[in-house]
């Protein structure tokens, strides 16, 4: 059996805003780091092969930080770096939805058949290149909910799914297709330590 751990990046300015960042490169925040320093504490308790990463700073830092403990090898993928949200990066919810009502006419933002095919092959080029292994993967909240959304066939992610920084999704690999364990579990996490994410059962 296969395993895939998906983490969403660390905290930003951005994040705390309320500012969609799609591919604008925001490093962690404080409040970042202390949540990648709690993922890395829960992560130090079991084994992993290997760190897959986008190569935006708010992943590499958050990896960087796992990685303090396991000393694995680390990898960037650009097959997981954020959707491109184009002329919506950096405006809060509420200039969105004035600028943009329900999320159209954005001009040049990467559309979601693109996205989910770019994230699916990265997912594909995991399975080949490092088959047997455990894989951290530290991406972004669009990059985790289109895996999600693609896994479950549109029942959770995209668009249904809001996923809390520094939360952990569990995928294993069984019976020739990924399987979605658990998803946006942030129980290692002081400040959610009352939430216990959900399960796709």
């Amino acid at each position: 059996m296969r395993q895939i751990c998906l983490v969403r990046h660390g905290e930003t300015d951005w994040n705390a805003m309320g500012k969609i960042q799609g591919r604008t490169d925001i490093s962690l925040n404080a409040t970042g780091r202390r949540q990648a320093e709690e993922c890395a504490q829960y992560f130090s308790n079991s084994e992993w092969d290997r760190i897959v990463t986008s190569p935006l700073k708010r992943a590499k830092q958050t990896a960087s930080i796992l990685n303090q403990s396991l000393q694995i090898p680390v990898i960037e993928m650009e097959d997981f770096v954020e959707r491109c949200y184009g002329d919506a990066e950096g405006l809060t919810r509420v200039e969105r939805q004035r600028l943009y009502p329900k999320g159209k006419n954005i001009s040049n933002q990467e559309p979601r058949n693109l996205l989910a095919q770019r994230v699916m092959k990265g997912m594909q080029r995991i399975q080949e290149e490092y088959p047997n292994e455990k894989i951290i993967l530290v991406a972004h909240g669009g990059v985790i909910n289109t895996i999600l959304a693609v896994l479950s066939n549109g029942e959770i992610g995209s668009g249904k799914t809001k996923l809390i920084n520094a939360c952990i999704s569990n995928l294993h690999f069984m019976e020739n297709q990924w399987n979605i364990q658990e998803y946006n579990q942030v129980h290692h996490l002081s400040q959610y330590n009352e939430y216990r994410g959900e399960r796709n059962e």
